[in-house]
């Protein structure tokens, strides 16, 4: 059963990480082409530009993950069905199509903006990266260059979603946190004995607080 658990939270831990790793990537380029004599310009924009959702909804099922490791029985199976819903976001929030329009309005967002990091054709800063500026009158086109990141969005959605299902289906048989945390072999502390006992172990120069003097008080007194 730890096996199964820690697989589970791996694959939904991955899954996560794969969303907003691959959304970080760039998935599309503007190429804005100004009147003549300037040169062409052209930005990067990343999956994490053009669908925020997807991001967003991973670092979520990352939260999620800690409430199944926190909860139990029914709470668990409810956590494991909210991890699957978030997943499941995920991969069709990454899964939409990336249209041209929005690429190009992301693109002219950020050069407004004065975002760094896109290259242009006439020349760099010192710094080898460029200010992006979209001059007035520019025809844009989109090219979509990030189909393995895309796609990449999408299965760890799906991982996330497999994850939640099986914390639903099998969650419950999962150890909780509280016993994955205790010592092999640790016994339950005896309850405290009662006053009498107490001032019986103070006779015999025992601490009443201790251990020790507890077991020798439930068992008799010490052995032989």
């Amino acid at each position: 059963m730890r096996r199964e658990f820690g697989f589970v939270l791996l694959l939904g831990a991955v899954g996560a990480a794969l969303v907003v790793f691959a959304g970080r990537q760039t998935w599309a380029l503007a190429i804005f082409t100004p009147p003549r004599p300037l040169p062409a310009q052209q930005i990067s924009v990343t999956g994490q530009q053009l669908v925020p959702l997807a991001g967003a909804l991973a670092l979520a099922a990352l939260a999620c993950l800690a409430a199944v490791i926190a909860t139990r029985s029914v709470a668990r199976r409810v956590a494991g069905g909210l991890l699957a819903v978030l997943g499941a976001g995920a991969a069709v929030a990454a899964g939409a199509g990336v249209r041209a329009s929005s690429v190009l309005a992301t693109a002219q967002a950020d050069a407004a903006a004065g975002a760094l990091g896109g290259s242009t054709t006439g020349g760099t800063s010192p710094a080898g990266a460029s200010h992006a500026i979209v001059i007035a009158g520019s025809q844009g086109r989109a090219i979509i260059v990030g189909a393995p990141w895309h796609a990449t969005a999408i299965v760890g959605g799906v991982a996330i979603v497999l994850a939640g299902l099986a914390a639903v289906w099998r969650g419950p048989r999962w150890p909780v946190m509280s016993a994955r945390f205790e010592r092999p072999g640790q016994r339950p502390r005896r309850r405290a004995a009662d006053s009498a006992s107490m001032w019986e172990s103070l006779s015999r120069d025992l601490d009443p607080t201790t251990e020790t003097a507890v077991e020798d008080q439930v068992g008799g007194g010490p052995p032989p």
